[in-house]
């Protein structure tokens, strides 16, 4: 018995002793690093001064011609742009002309819901990305009981094979349209789909297959509200969806009934990925999503071997986010003013970034709301030839960090 009660006491001993020593140690390090909050993140966070960010820029707005104002006419949400032979194509939501927004409790067959309501796509085309020509309907509203037979809205392009794929939000039908209550027109489209349609020819004709490529998730999931602004990238044989959405809780009155998320109820909205081997899909959702804490109007380009996306809201809003993976995003740049609903020139349009790095961006077209939605072309620098060169001027910086000798640089100045 007291050899018993002897190994007892050394076996408490020990496990005390390594107790005492650990915690010393965590001490230890903590003082001995004396980081700061603000310091550890600066060097842990992959973030860099503006001096040596290639992700510096400033989006500059510029005014297009080809979109006049119209009475009774809006446009919105562009898709990325993308150059077959010398013209430049977009695409884009254009509802009904002359139906008023009335909300979803007043609206018909010809008076709209919400301002995306009663819509199809259209699009245009440019030599130049400064003058574009309208050129009419590209993808219209489907046939009575289909899941895109109230309006077909906020759509994005994707060139794979030699053919041109086309992904929309889709409603099927006014009963689908939930008043939020809080104003007269407030609301959604509850529960809403993204449908696709194909085509040989940038032009058409185009033709939406039977059934939608992605759904809004279960109602407890994060994205078991509505299922928004689809955008792509492609990156080793796989195609990216990217995808707006939010959860389900019970302060938001334009939801359909059922459970609530309480897990979510932190999280207005987010962005979360469905990736797939084809671009038709099947798309199966991430299981890492929301891989985005935030989005609403969000870009989303090739960059590098990765890709990046803004946020014009959420925690990270403001900012660009770049990830390798098309998985993990975290931020290289904050504090911006960034596009809303802009769609991006696509140089070398979906190139798998694996067999070709993204070229990034140099321009695109936006929407804006004042006095009433319309186009407007934003530039910035943010390509893969300016980010080679400030990358170039950084490694000097590290060089100097790393090493013994020190010649000196004027380019350092930053001149």
């Amino acid at each position: 018995m007291k050899t018993k009660r002897n190994k007892l006491f050394l076996t408490i001993s020990m496990l005390f002793i390594l107790s005492f020593v650990s915690c010393k140690q965590k001490k230890q390090e903590y003082v001995e690093t004396n980081e700061s909050a603000s310091y550890k993140r600066f060097r842990e966070g992959k973030i860099r001064y503006e001096k040596h960010n290639e992700f510096n820029t400033q989006f500059k707005i510029v005014q297009i011609e080809g979109f006049d104002f119209d009475k009774g006419v809006e446009r919105y949400y562009p898709s990325s742009i993308i150059k077959v032979d010398s013209l430049y194509y977009m695409w884009y939501s254009k509802p009904m002309a002359n139906a008023e927004v009335v909300g979803p409790n007043d609206a018909t067959d010809t008076k709209r819901a919400f301002h995306w309501d009663l819509c199809e796509v259209w699009y245009a085309t440019s030599t130049d990305g400064y003058k574009w020509e309208e050129q009419g309907i590209a993808i219209q509203r489907g046939k009575k009981g289909n899941y895109d037979h109230r309006s077909v809205f906020n759509p994005e392009i994707l060139v794979s094979n030699g053919k041109y794929y086309m992904a929309y939000q889709a409603a099927g039908s006014l009963k689908d349209a939930r008043w939020a209550k809080t104003f007269k027109t407030a609301g959604d489209f509850v529960p809403n789909v993204i449908g696709m349609s194909v085509s040989d020819s940038p032009n058409g004709p185009w033709k939406a297959l039977g059934e939608p490529i992605l759904k809004p998730g279960n109602q407890k999931a994060w994205d078991g509200e509505v299922i928004h602004e689809p955008t792509f990238f492609v990156k080793g044989g796989k195609y990216y969806l990217y995808y707006k959405s939010d959860g389900r809780l019970p302060w938001k009155t334009n939801i359909t009934p059922g459970e609530f998320n309480k897990e979510h109820a932190d999280m207005p909205l987010a962005t979360g990925v469905a990736i797939a081997d084809n671009p038709e899909g099947p798309y199966i959702k991430s299981k890492f999503n929301p891989v985005l804490m935030g989005g609403h109007g969000g870009m989303v380009w090739p960059y590098r071997n990765g890709v990046c996306a803004t946020l014009p809201e959420g925690p990270e809003r403001n900012s660009i986010l770049f990830s390798e993976d098309g998985i993990n995003f975290h931020p290289v740049i904050q504090g911006m003013t960034v596009p809303k609903g802009g769609g991006c020139y696509r140089a070398g349009n979906f190139t798998d970034i694996d067999i070709k790095e993204g070229q990034g961006v140099q321009w695109g077209i936006s929407h804006e709301f004042y006095p009433n939605y319309h186009f407007v072309r934003f530039e910035c620098n943010l390509s893969l030839e300016h980010g080679n060169k400030v990358n170039k001027e950084y490694q000097k910086v590290r060089n100097y960090i790393n090493g013994d000798k020190y010649e000196y640089d004027p380019s350092l100045n930053g001149k």
